[in-house]
């Protein structure tokens, strides 16, 4: 980007020291609009960084046109593969020169009547390097001697990081939550006071707007969202979740999402999904602005907006696809424009492109939705199970399948199938985009993979 600008500076004064004493006011203004229009397209090329759970807009977008379509073990696309040993489902996020992931153990569970283990479990963050995949840093945040239940599908670090300059901010539920000097790895605070029996493990990301970090407490004993300082980790505002979820069984009051940060009607608004029910929130004071009663329970899927219209997970539920109306203030239940319960996923999240939904379920259906109205356009057997999001970039869908299966089709009203690659290993956590280069995380190893074509 940098170097970008600086051509197009360098061009731009060029081009006035060689006219300036020709050209009239009308034709340089023309001159500079024009270079101002090529600032702003070399702007657009290059994305923000992948900070995030889902990307830097939080919905699995990436502006990249030149993604590998094609590759699989030992091909020249796989630019680096290295080893992270341990057991953990949280995605890679991406600033710079460096990659960051969270890690731990393999499942420790604690024995019926077991108070604690001899050895802890160490929940540790991991730095890599983009272009080598050389491990900058490699630190351990918390030791854990009697960790709660984690589900034999789950594991010990699930949510993924957020990144921004400077500082990465790492969340294991319950377990504790940190926040690092990016450049050095030195920890900067640390929490681990906040309760919440997550049941089954932890799953929902850290989320940050303006000075504030959000966590997504969601389990068996409390539901609340809880938003700290990001400079110094103090707890700013708490929220429980203030609705009847018609049953006191704490397994079905327990999800799994991620907020997802939309201006709705001149408001930022942090929009939460959990069981039974979806709030939104005033991010600076908590302040509920709307909710929505939809049932259900295990929500994961992070909210995507667009045509006017919310799109949710109610993951286990009746019809658990939701679109909303958004606009308004207290219960805009009524507002809830479609739903289905046709296919749609309990863990992956939704791709929006235009007026078209898509995505693909836990047991690799495939699928797309009229977005305006929620009618099935079509769907697919993909193959294998999905519990990574997909991704969209330049018109393409790319998935990853929890056996190394990475298809990839148009974001169209027909299904068409374009590549389909294979790697080793089991792979739960969802892609991540560093440019033009997919950095993909299974169960034993980090890739990044680029095309050798553009």
């Amino acid at each position: 980007m940098v170097h970008s600008n600086c051509r197009l500076s360098h061009e731009a004064g060029f081009i006035w020291k060689r006219t300036r004493w020709t050209l009239s006011a009308s034709q340089m203004a023309f001159v500079w609009a024009a270079m101002a229009f090529l600032q702003s397209a070399a702007l657009v090329a290059e994305d923000a960084p992948w900070n995030q759970f889902r990307g830097p807009r939080g919905d699995g977008t990436s502006l990249s046109t030149k993604l590998p379509v094609t590759f699989g073990e030992g091909s020249p696309e796989i630019t680096w593969k290295v080893p992270v040993a341990g057991r953990a489902w949280s995605s890679p996020v991406i600033w710079g020169n460096q990659v960051w992931l969270t890690n731990a153990p393999q499942l420790q569970n604690l024995d019926e009547g077991q108070e604690k283990l001899e050895k802890p479990v160490r929940l540790s963050v991991v730095c890599l390097d983009l272009a080598s995949g050389a491990v900058l840093h490699d630190v351990v945040l918390f030791e854990v001697y009697s960790p709660q239940f984690v589900h034999p599908t789950n594991s010990y670090a699930s949510p993924t990081p957020y990144i921004e300059a400077g500082r990465v901010y790492v969340h294991f539920g319950s377990n504790g939550t940190a926040c690092l000097d990016t450049s050095t790895g030195d920890v900067l605070w640390k929490r681990n006071d906040l309760p919440c029996d997550h049941f089954r493990g932890a799953g929902s990301s850290p989320v940050v707007y303006g000075d504030l970090l959000y966590l997504t407490m969601d389990g068996f004993d409390y539901q609340y969202l809880a938003a700290l300082d990001k400079k110094t980790g103090a707890t700013v505002w708490k929220k429980d979740r203030d609705v009847d979820f018609g049953t006191l069984d704490g397994d079905h009051r327990k999800a799994y999402s991620t907020p997802s940060l939309f201006e709705i009607d001149g408001r930022t608004q942090l929009i939460s999904p959990f069981a039974s029910a979806t709030i939104a929130y005033d991010p600076l004071t908590g302040e509920t602005i709307w909710k929505v009663t939809h049932g259900g329970m295990n929500a994961a899927s992070r909210p995507v907006m667009g045509n006017g219209l919310v799109y949710l997970s109610a993951a286990d539920g009746k019809d658990p696809l939701v679109a909303v109306r958004p606009n308004g203030l207290g219960d805009l239940t009524e507002q809830i424009a479609w739903r289905t319960g046709k296919g749609t996923p309990k863990r992956p999240s939704f791709l929006l492109a235009d007026d078209l939904l898509f995505f693909i379920n836990d047991s690799s259906v495939a699928s797309c939705l009229d977005a305006k109205t929620g009618e099935a356009l079509w769907t697919t057997r993909l193959g294998g199970d999905y519990w990574a999001s997909p991704i969209l970039a330049n018109g393409l869908i790319h998935g990853v399948s929890q056996s190394g299966s990475v298809p990839v089709f148009k974001a169209a009203r027909e299904f068409e199938l374009v590549g389909e690659s294979k790697l080793e290993g089991f792979f739960n956590a969802s892609p991540a985009v560093a440019g033009d280069a997919l950095i993909l995380r299974s169960e034993t190893h980090v890739y990044r993979i680029d095309r050798k074509d553009k």
